[in-house]
């Protein structure tokens, strides 16, 4: 077993399958239609794919454990039939499912699989053990988890866990982080290309490295910030969606008391204080709009930052889209970029006048000669909108995963890849 990539974790190419009994723990949610309770995207699904065709193809015999829905979001909560049908139609293998998570029926099942057979086991969130409230209330550590019933119910069935499930990585449950304890692991290779891609704009960036960061979910924003420019990972930060309105009130440039009362009913203006720390500390890291797009009378219109300081009837205005001068300013900045990672879209893009930033600026990362990494649900959705996802270095299809990665914090999988890393290579 080797190191990857500078990455402390196994890879599932370094390892020997076959005759091979594999536990394979990916990250299968899916979104589903509330009214027909049909999965509405593939994408997860589609990443996995690579890992368990060569798993299948390398003469394992897996069992397959993933996870849909939550009690947080019940109405997702359902049986893995359709998963099993979608990854069999991307590996042209069968992918069998039993709807039983680590009962005696799954344990018969799993004894009895072949070489280059596939079975989907139960929804992990059948088992109180998986649920997001056990993990929050009930707070095991990754040893204590070998009690749990999936654990020593599963594991002595096996030679080695796979785990390609680096959405769910911020997650410290039995089967993110429990079966490394005391199983030969490995990393699939959705879990190797994302961690290393990640770990690349972390640690080994190209400089300049250019965080572009909007959206709605300012929070991610916030998350990172300070860390990536701490470390100097970031030399700028290109500043759009709710993130550029913040920073804007942070500079005193005042845009009105409808943006504020918009900021104060998502309970957001705790945010400027945040930017006014930031900025006092890195005042030239960070590139903030030089004009704003607004409505009126069902049209687009622009003004510079200033001009609605100064104009009474614009600060009644909310500003959902940057103006087409900061747009250019972006684009400058994006052309001399080493490396971009972006987080977040520019204005809300989902309305065609509103569209403009995110798509000229999108259309400039992916044609730049940057080394590209985009993630985020929002961020894949309007990359996919304006452009072609192969002309990114990278698509990480993780969110919040991604997030406290890039803030610096260690997530529990990768924490336990590590240490499972460390004992294997002796």
């Amino acid at each position: 077993m080797e190191e990857v990539n500078r990455i402390r974790m196994t890879s599932i190419d370094a390892v020997a399958l076959k005759g091979k009994t594999v536990l394979f723990r990916p990250d299968i949610n899916s979104p589903i239609d509330p009214a027909t309770k049909k999965i509405v995207n593939t994408n997860r699904l589609e990443k996995a794919a690579p890992t368990l065709t060569h798993l299948l193809e390398g003469g394992a015999k897996v069992a397959i454990i993933a996870h849909q829905g939550d009690t947080l979001d019940y109405q997702n909560l359902i049986p893995l039939s359709e998963h099993a049908s979608i990854l069999s139609s991307l590996t042209g293998r069968t992918v069998t499912y039993l709807d039983d998570v680590c009962g005696p029926k799954a344990i018969e099942t799993v004894k009895a699989l072949k070489e280059g057979e596939a079975v989907l086991l139960g929804n992990l969130r059948y088992l109180s053990e998986e649920i997001t409230a056990f993990e929050k209330e009930v707070k095991l550590a990754p040893q204590e988890m070998q009690s749990t019933w999936l654990v020593r119910s599963l594991a002595p069935l096996f030679d080695l866990y796979v785990n390609d499930a680096f959405a769910a990585a911020h997650r410290s449950s039995p089967s993110m982080v429990a079966f490394q304890e005391v199983l030969p692991t490995a990393g699939g290779k959705q879990l190797v290309a994302e961690y290393t891609a990640l770990s690349n704009v972390a640690s080994h960036p190209i400089h300049p490295c250019i965080f572009v960061l909007g959206g709605g979910k300012i929070s991610d924003a916030f998350g990172m910030m300070k860390h990536v420019l701490a470390n100097n990972t970031a030399d700028k930060i290109l500043c759009g969606g709710i993130t550029a309105l913040v920073m804007l009130l942070a500079q005193n440039k005042e845009l009105g008391q409808r943006t504020r009362t918009f900021l104060q009913d998502r309970d957001l203006t705790h945010f400027i204080d945040e930017a006014r720390e930031l900025l006092a500390v890195w005042p030239d890291r960070f590139v903030t709009p030089l004009d704003l797009a607004y409505e009126k009378d069902g049209e687009r219109f622009e003004s510079d930052v200033l001009e609605i300081v100064e104009r009474d009837e614009l600060q009644t205005k909310l500003f959902p889209d940057l103006g087409s001068k900061s747009i250019e300013l972006y684009k400058t900045e994006i052309a001399k970029a080493g490396s971009v990672f972006v987080n977040g879209p520019a204005g809300v893009y989902e309305d065609s006048r509103w569209e403009k930033a995110t798509k000229e600026i999108w259309k400039a990362i992916a044609a730049c000669n940057a080394y590209t990494v985009i993630g985020g649900g929002d961020t894949i959705t309007a990359a996919t909108k304006f452009t072609n996802l192969e002309d990114y270095s990278y698509v990480c299809t993780a969110g919040g995963a991604m997030v406290r990665f890039l803030s610096g914090k260690k997530l529990p999988l990768i924490l336990a890849m590590e240490k499972a890393w460390e004992r294997d290579k002796e």
